[in-house]
């Protein structure tokens, strides 16, 4: 078994700068020549996005909720296997997860699970010896817990940083790694509202600077050494070497527009058998040749809604597609896509796909937020009746006509969706029939390991149909 190294960087709570930590890390340790795979507790999609920028290298969701402790063991061993360190950026506070007596879905829950040191990030203003308390605190309320080190943030002086280090070291015998001072810090631009892409607001000034703050605040060397100091995982998986043989050949819409997408639910198709082809439905005139399904992710359609409308020829490939019998999934923003038409928050509407009923009206104000978990009340595209998946569900948008569903292609509803853990207060969500599969909810397809060897069967029958009918491709 290859012996791992890795950290995991969390926070006393949201917005003390973990994200700030991470990508200086990064950055530094990337220009020194190190191989750096970054990871992420829970389901976002945004700091994946920087940390791939930072690394040239996809970045993974670790989720104790969505994924069961096998997956994200896998998940890890996969992604970290060419690795010389591996840093995951947790999600809010330490502790903070799906509920106040549980540890599922928290960051302390994936370190435990990975037998990984912890490097506690704490907002030094305002504060001095209280900051031992806090460190204290996280170490008494799961001591099963490695805390290894402590950066701080917003430090205010030298003398500040002295006093902090003081505090901490003395009361907790846990090292203090340096610290950010106050006017240091990079704001990094909004990301919710889809204005400003991974690619165009890390700005190689902003990278530079973050290395040169990790190079100058930080003691790199301790924090490496730290991430050789990680336990070994008796249960970590090998990675099968050889490649399975390519089922069928699955369309992946990647741009501006669409570009939020599990790393895991990439690799569990290709790993099933599917060849993955990537497209553009904003820059490109038409689907790939030759596909057997498509894939319409999640991203900002809203933000380009004047150039996917525009571009008919694409729309028109996508059409005739589906009504060739052509497999689709689409969520979040891919189910806005093939809607009838998308109307802004400023009240222009334009047209979509239209493999879908009614309209999709932006609002300014969040609709949906949280876990999910789904299951199907009919065979569908992804599951069989009765079968479950999990995922997590964000966005503006509201669907509107609803009404139109029932005469509208046959499409029906074919989940109950509940939200997190609960069982109870269910609501019909999402269109379906034979060949096309729409919702809000962002599937994580380790929480259901049938859903990519379905896919791909559904996708493998199509091509067998196809090239039945027309003798070859």
């Amino acid at each position: 078994m290859k012996k791992r190294s890795g950290l995991l960087i969390t926070g006393t709570h949201s917005g003390v700068g973990k994200t700030t930590v991470m990508l200086a890390l990064l950055e530094a340790l990337t220009r020194r020549g190190m191989r750096v795979q970054a990871f992420k507790v829970g389901p976002d999609y945004l700091d994946p996005t920087f940390h791939r920028v930072v690394t040239g290298r996809p970045s993974r969701n670790l989720d104790g909720w969505m994924m069961r402790c096998s997956e994200v063991l896998k998940s890890f061993a996969r992604a970290s296997d060419d690795a010389e360190l591996s840093i995951i950026e947790g999600v809010m506070g330490l502790f903070d997860g799906l509920r106040g007596r549980s540890e599922e879905g928290s960051s302390a829950q994936i370190a435990k699970w990975l037998s990984m040191p912890v490097i506690l990030v704490i907002d030094a203003g305002g504060l001095a010896r209280t900051a031992a308390a806090l460190v204290r605190g996280c170490q008494a309320l799961d001591p099963e817990l490695k805390i290894s080190g402590v950066i701080f943030n917003r430090i205010g002086s030298k003398n500040h940083l002295d006093i902090l280090r003081e505090a901490v070291e003395s009361a907790c015998a846990v090292p203090v790694l340096g610290g950010f001072p106050k006017e240091e810090g990079i704001a990094l631009p909004e990301r919710h509202l889809g204005l400003v892409r991974a690619a165009e607001s890390l700005t190689p000034s902003i990278r530079g600077r973050l290395a040169e703050m990790a190079e100058t605040f930080l003691n790199l060397d301790e924090l490496v050494k730290m991430g050789d100091s990680m336990a070994e995982i008796p249960l970590l998986p090998s990675i099968p070497q050889e490649k399975k043989p390519v089922r069928c050949r699955i369309g992946v819409a990647l741009d501006a527009a669409f570009h939020f997408y599990y790393q895991d639910n990439l690799d569990l198709l290709q790993g099933a058998g599917a060849e993955l082809v990537f497209f553009s439905p904003l820059n490109e005139t038409e689907i790939p040749v030759d596909l057997d399904g498509l894939y319409f992710g999640g991203g900002y359609p809203e933000v380009y809604a004047e150039g996917l409308s525009k571009n008919q020829p694409m729309i028109g490939s996508i059409r005739k597609f589906a009504a060739g019998g052509g497999p689709i999934y689409a969520e979040c923003g891919g189910l806005m896509y093939l809607a009838n038409r998308i109307e802004t928050v400023e009240e222009v509407s334009f047209p979509m796909v239209g493999l879908l009923p009614g309209r999709i009206r932006m609002g300014k104000k969040l609709k949906a937020l949280g876990y999910r978990e789904v299951e199907a009340q009919e065979d569908c595209l992804l599951l069989q009746k009765g079968e479950k998946a999990r995922g997590h569900e964000f966005h503006y948008s509201e669907w509107m006509d609803d009404s139109l569903r029932e005469s509208f292609n046959g499409l029906r509803k074919p989940y109950h969706l509940f939200r997190g853990g609960e069982r109870s207060g269910w609501r019909e969500e999402g269109f379906s029939h034979d060949h096309l599969l729409a919702s809000y909810v962002h599937l994580h397809f380790a929480s259901n390991p049938n859903i990519p060897v379905r896919w791909i069967s559904l996708c493998e029958a199509f091509r067998r149909r196809i090239d039945r009918s027309e003798g070859t491709r």
